[in-house]
């Protein structure tokens, strides 16, 4: 069963660089409950799908 996650604590971890709002890969990893590491693996898979369709 998954948990609902607060606004709160999601806004929380948005950070400002260079002008772009962006939360870490490893405040992403804490709010699924995962390794880091789960969460590169997630993106890089999704990129090379996404590159394999266009």
């Amino acid at each position: 069963m998954s948990q609902v996650v607060k606004l709160e604590t999601v806004q929380d971890k948005i950070i400002d660089i260079r002008g772009e709002k962006v939360i870490l890969d490893s405040d992403v990893a804490e709010l699924y409950g995962v390794e880091t590491k789960r969460i590169n693996d997630a993106v890089k898979t999704i990129l090379i799908n996404f590159l394999k369709v266009i």
